[in-house]
């Protein structure tokens, strides 16, 4: 197996939290910012986007994008019942979210079931978006 493919493979092992660690680190060792670059890529995709519009997604992904800091326990326990991470876990995610990276809590829903999450969510204070996909 290449190198390559042997760092896809020990990748793709990592959760959700130790990935936000992993580009934390790198952010700092090479003086750079991901955001930058994600915003690069998503330019080019987004004009491409415009004729899609028009057609209706079925499925969303569903981003956290930020939270209320005095409800903040009310996000966390919707945040647990919906991942199935621990109290830690889910608090750390809560809290990477109000550093200001939203993160992703349901990779593809369909558009009723995310749309449940995302009154759950608003309704304990969390800000909340939709992606088509």
């Amino acid at each position: 197996m290449s190198k390559t493919a042997n760092l896809v493979e020990e990748l793709s092992k990592l959760t959700v939290l130790e990935m936000a660690e992993l580009k934390k680190s790198l952010e700092d060792k090479w003086g750079v910012k991901a955001a930058a670059a994600a915003v690069a890529v998503a330019a080019p995709a987004a004009s491409g986007e415009e004729g899609a519009a028009a057609k209706e997604s079925s499925d969303f992904q569903v981003l956290l994008t930020g939270s209320a800091g005095d409800k903040k326990i009310g996000v966390i326990k919707i945040v647990r019942e919906l991942t199935g991470l621990g109290l830690k876990e889910a608090k750390e995610l809560v809290e990477a979210v109000e550093g200001g990276a939203p993160k992703v809590l349901k990779e593809t829903a369909p558009k009723a079931e995310a749309e449940d999450i995302k009154k759950k969510l608003e309704a304990a204070g969390a800000k909340v978006t939709l992606k088509g996909l």
